[in-house]
């Protein structure tokens, strides 16, 4: 089993993990590289997800399988304390001078940008050309607007990922974003439907604009559109990079693609239930099928919802035949 933290892969002894329990991992890694146990996460992937302290005294062996992942997140002791002593030691200002607050804050934005971020970065595996799906993700993380609205909101994201066109794309609506539990998984439509590319920058990064604003609030109400417009103006004026949604060869553009909040239905900020990479929270798992099966299996579940749609038309089509000729007279 191994165990990632930061650009280090940590290998753990299958043995030695049969009969532990993840609080006493979690001790084991915060020693591993000496930070204090309530400063550090676990991430298992793809179940069952993050934990915080305070660790329960689970047994690991309960869920970890053969294809687990785990990533340790925190922050070692020494790092902690350079960044507190550098805010102490900053020399204040002179009465006659006029005050510099931004290098006075620079340690507290290195602080934050470590503590305000996304924890972890994972594409979908089985679908094509993942890394490629990293990278997208990856700019998202670090746009500069993006980062700018995290650290002033301090919102911290477990886990950022692509979702599935084709477990979240109905007769009735596509689903462009999901915010499980307030921040620890955060899911966005990257690809086309069709899985022959990928959708506009500025689009999906709006979206994550949208789920970003489910870290505080779960319903679509008036807190959480005003929020919502907030962070999306935050966003563009702190974009450095000026907007431009070129990356490499136009790979994640597309000029017909427009964001649209009424086919979002994200339902909200969902709440509770396993999270399983590559599985929406009512649809199949598809891990491990090919494109072509993706694809077939996503016209079945449309097919299906299509005649479902036909026969309930089709009964109160005859309900209301059967209706008017009960209300109408016999003929002489």
């Amino acid at each position: 089993m191994k165990l990632q933290y930061r650009n280090e892969t940590v290998d753990l002894d299958d043995e030695d993990l049969a009969d532990e329990t993840v609080s006493n991992l979690a001790a084991r890694c915060a020693d591993h590289i000496n930070a204090d146990v309530e400063r550090v996460s676990l991430l298992f992937l793809p179940k069952p997800g993050l934990m915080k302290y305070p660790f329960p005294d689970r047994k690991l062996s309960e869920f970890l399988t053969p294809t687990t992942r785990i990533k340790l997140v925190g922050s070692p002791k020494a790092e902690v304390k350079k960044m507190d002593e550098h805010g102490r030691n900053v020399p204040s200002t002179r009465r006659w001078q006029l005050p510099k607050p931004r290098k006075s804050q620079h340690w507290q934005e290195a602080r934050d940008a470590v503590m305000y971020t996304f924890q972890a970065i994972e594409p979908l595996p089985y679908l094509p050309n993942p890394e490629k799906s990293k990278r997208f993700l990856e700019r998202l993380a670090n746009d500069p607007g993006i980062k700018f609205a995290m650290r002033k909101h301090k919102f911290s994201v477990s886990l950022l990922t692509e979702m599935d066109p084709a477990q979240h794309t109905t007769h009735e609506s596509r689903t462009l974003g999901l915010n499980r539990n307030r921040g620890e998984v955060i899911e966005l439509r990257l690809r086309t439907d069709a899985y022959d590319g990928y959708r506009d920058y500025k689009v999906i990064r709006k979206t994550l604009c949208h789920e970003l604003s489910h870290n505080v609030w779960g319903e679509h109400d008036r807190n959480f559109w005003d929020l919502t417009k907030q962070i999306e103006k935050e966003v563009e004026q702190n974009d450095t990079r000026h907007g431009g949604h070129r990356l490499s060869n136009e790979e994640f553009y597309n000029p017909e693609d427009a964001y649209d909040e009424t086919e979002h239905a994200d339902s909200g900020g969902w709440t509770q239930g396993d999270f399983v990479l590559g599985r929406s929270k009512d649809g199949p798992s598809v891990a491990g099928l090919s494109r072509r099966e993706i694809l077939a299996q996503a016209a079945m579940i449309r097919k299906e919802k299509q005649m479902a749609q036909t026969d309930n038309v089709l009964a109160k089509d005859k309900d209301a035949r059967e209706e008017h000729e009960q209300q109408e007279p016999p003929t002489s």
